[in-house]
């Protein structure tokens, strides 16, 4: 049994995907841009571009009833390499240890030009 997640406080899914599915005690967090979903802008830089990532997916968790704490695993998407150590300080102010598991890799290229794109399984 899967149960569909939605908030307007994420920028919502633009085709035919959920911002989120839990499916038992499992919760799906589909990628995160780092569009501002009240002004669909998207901030300057590789910190401001994380945080706003960041912030969708914990608006999205809170709408499932869980927090940034409950995420096991976590995969960022990059436009390039370079961007790494930058991302990595934003995202190291997220979360707290016990760290979740993460892959981050390049992309040839992210929807919008972003330069990051952020997605996690949550327990919950």
């Amino acid at each position: 049994m899967k149960e569909v997640i939605a908030t307007t406080a994420a920028p919502g899914a633009i085709g035919p995907y959920s911002q989120a599915i839990k499916a038992g005690n499992l919760l799906f967090c589909s990628g995160q841009i780092p569009v501002d979903p009240a002004t669909g802008t998207v901030p300057e830089g590789i910190k401001a571009q994380t945080a706003q990532s960041l912030a969708n997916v914990k608006a999205i968790l809170a709408a499932a009833g869980a927090s940034i704490d409950n995420v096991v695993k976590t995969t960022v998407f990059l436009a390039d390499m370079s961007l790494f150590g930058a991302m990595n300080e934003v995202y190291a102010e997220a979360f707290s240890a016990p760290y979740p598991a993460r892959s981050a890799v390049a992309v040839r290229e992210l929807p919008k030009q972003v330069l990051v794109e952020i997605e996690v399984l949550a327990v919950r």
